[in-house]
């Protein structure tokens, strides 16, 4: 099955099973790391998160979430996920958007044509610049969201753990 089907069926089954439960509001306690395997992070649910430590430094995929987010998203999304005239905050949406809902958003896109103003998201799940880093962009774009993480570059990060380096090489056919 091509990779894009695959994490379209992933997202959607996700994105299924999340909308069957209450209005989804993330914040710092939603958030809090509950589990690390190899640096990679996540909340009590089991949804990527971010980890910041108290010197400001952040994980390494938090990080990898910012270089993708600048490479491929701020064009429409604004400087650090503020937004623009073409579309949303996604520091503002990520508050009420799940990882579920994110990864189906990125992975097959989204079209909002109300009210006269027409806002379409391209698919992403042929982008390998992007489909091969969604949990990085999550956890980047979660911190903006919930208030952890300021505008800018991070100032300091963890290093690459062999576990990204891994994944990395698998995702990109390297």
């Amino acid at each position: 099955m091509p990779i894009r089907k695959t994490l379209l069926a992933v997202a959607a089954g996700l994105a299924l099973l999340a909308s069957q439960g209450s209005t989804y509001a993330d914040d710092a306690a939603t958030a809090a790391v509950a589990s690390d395997a190899n640096g990679k992070y996540a909340d009590k649910e089991g949804n990527p998160t971010y980890k910041i430590q108290e010197d400001g430094t952040v994980d390494w995929y938090t990080y990898s979430g910012y270089r993708r987010f600048n490479s491929e998203c701020h064009v429409c999304h604004g400087a650090d996920g503020a937004g623009s005239s073409f579309a949303p905050a996604l520091a503002t949406s990520l508050k009420s958007i799940n990882y579920a809902d994110f990864m189906a958003i990125v992975a097959g896109g989204r079209k909002n044509l109300s009210g006269g103003n027409e806002k379409v998201m391209p698919a992403f799940g042929d982008n390998k610049n992007v489909y091969c880093y969604m949990d990085d962009l999550y956890v980047y774009l979660r911190a903006r969201a919930v208030g952890d993480l300021p505008r800018g570059r991070p100032a300091k990060h963890e290093n690459k753990p062999d576990a990204a380096k891994e994944q990395e090489t698998s995702c990109m056919g390297g």
